[in-house]
């Protein structure tokens, strides 16, 4: 097409492949430890991956697993792995969360695992399975899966006679019930600085950014799920019916605390955080899932890990030997559940998962029944290979939405202005719309 890098079910995003042909000659040195074992590298950032890590050198004779802990992906961890791809110097196994996956791809430094986990693909949630096969071949093995829930106290709820909302017109009465009774409360805030929180709201509404149409990109930002989502909490904001602080700094857990803000859009992840962060509220909090439109029952994701194998690795089965464990041994939901509340996206780990947590932390309907409805809803999406850099861009547009400089509906088709031009920057064939 024009000369443009063709991405089509067979070929998608094979872009860059040759920066890893090298690897196959160079790369990753076969290593042994001391007492024979196959050595893995791996580089991650996952809360206790050392744990896990530890257990499965314990109880192998085969493969010793080695860990570097590196920076999270984009505070500059995915900038490091690209960067050992290039040079020719990456590890066995690499962190790439589902959003970040097809932008690595596009250095070609995965190996494709397509026939090596076939027979695990049935165990996982369709969510986290169809996130490592981005074109129809697998490029790493899931981790965990975290759809997106509504974090609400229920006790302040309860007490003032504000129902939980199921639909987003439902959240707007509440939110507007928790102003009036208390006018310094809000009922969640949508943190300005996000933009895997605001792809994951969009990704509820039923309009994927990207899409692979035939042999080009599809780019979709600015559709019309996006553009309803954005004129909705543009709504919310210049009503001041949400705040517009970031998730997790100490302002927002003070806020928690003090009771200013009553409710998070959050994911599966932040179970484990809110009992960390704020654990004097322990039978306070219940879970529910998210509002949504017109009564039809989706919601997105935010976040998820998984693990692939080097192009470069001289021991690639060994490697996937560990990742097979990891992703579906029991085992690892158990020593997990020692620092964190695990949503493991094998489905016989989340039964797991579901009998350890202990917490009596939230109130309500048992959090991983929620949690296991949240991540049924969630509909197909495609990540891009720009989407690192589409969040940033969402952030920077946002920065001047509270003060009424710029609104988000005009943010978001910004943002698709940048995402199209940096994809045919990078010699990407794309098409502007939701091409089918």
């Amino acid at each position: 097409m024009g000369g443009k890098t063709v991405l089509s079910r067979r070929t998608a995003l094979r872009a860059g492949a040759a920066l890893a042909a090298g690897g196959l000659l160079g790369g990753c040195a076969t290593s042994a430890a001391a007492d024979g074992r196959t050595v893995v590298r791996i580089w991650s950032w996952l809360t206790g991956m050392d744990k896990y890590i530890a257990a499965f050198n314990a109880a192998q004779r085969h493969v010793h697993v080695e860990l570097s802990v590196i920076t999270s992906g984009l505070k500059g961890g995915y900038a490091q792995e690209i960067n050992a791809i290039k040079a020719n110097n990456a590890p066995d196994i690499m962190h790439a969360e589902y959003q970040a996956l097809p932008q690595l791809l596009l250095s070609g430094g995965f190996r494709e695992i397509t026939d090596e986990v076939a027979d695990l693909g049935p165990g996982y949630t369709p969510a986290a399975w169809r996130a490592v096969r981005p074109d129809g071949r697998t490029w790493a093995v899931p981790m965990d899966v975290a759809p997106m829930v509504f974090y609400y106290r229920k006790d302040l709820f309860d007490a003032h006679g504000i129902a939980v909302p199921v639909t987003w017109r439902d959240f707007r009465a509440a939110a507007t019930a928790v102003r009036a009774a208390d006018p310094a409360a809000r009922i969640t805030t949508f943190p300005l600085n996000d933009g895997s929180f605001f792809a994951g709201m969009c990704w509820q509404a039923g309009d994927p950014w990207w899409r692979i149409d035939h042999d080009a990109w599809a780019v979709d930002i600015s559709g019309p799920g996006t553009v309803r989502t954005a004129e909705q909490w543009q709504g919310f904001i210049a009503d001041d019916l949400v705040a517009t602080s970031p998730t997790g700094d100490q302002d927002w857990i003070a806020s928690i605390h003090n009771g200013r803000l009553w409710g998070l859009l959050g994911a599966a992840w932040n179970v484990g955080t809110f009992a960390k962060s704020v654990p004097n509220d322990t039978g306070r909090w219940a879970v529910a899932t998210m509002p949504t439109w017109d009564g039809q029952p989706a919601n997105g994701m935010q976040g998820g890990s998984a693990f692939a194998i080097s192009k470069q690795s001289r021991v690639a089965d060994a490697a996937l030997t560990f990742l097979r464990w990891l992703s579906t041994d029991p085992a690892v939901v158990r020593i997990g559940s020692a620092f964190t509340a695990p949503f493991p996206a094998f489905n016989a780990s989340r039964a797991v998962a579901r009998d350890v947590y202990k917490s009596k932390f939230f109130l309500g309907p048992p959090v991983y029944q929620v949690l296991d409805e949240a991540a049924r809803r969630v509909p197909d999406w495609t990540w891009g290979p720009t989407a690192l850099g589409s969040f940033s861009v969402v952030a920077d547009t946002f920065s001047d939405v509270r003060s009424g400089h710029v609104t988000m509906p005009d943010a978001v088709r910004a943002v698709q202005a940048r995402a199209v031009a940096d994809m045919r920057g990078r010699g990407l064939s794309v098409v502007e719309g939701g091409a089918r």
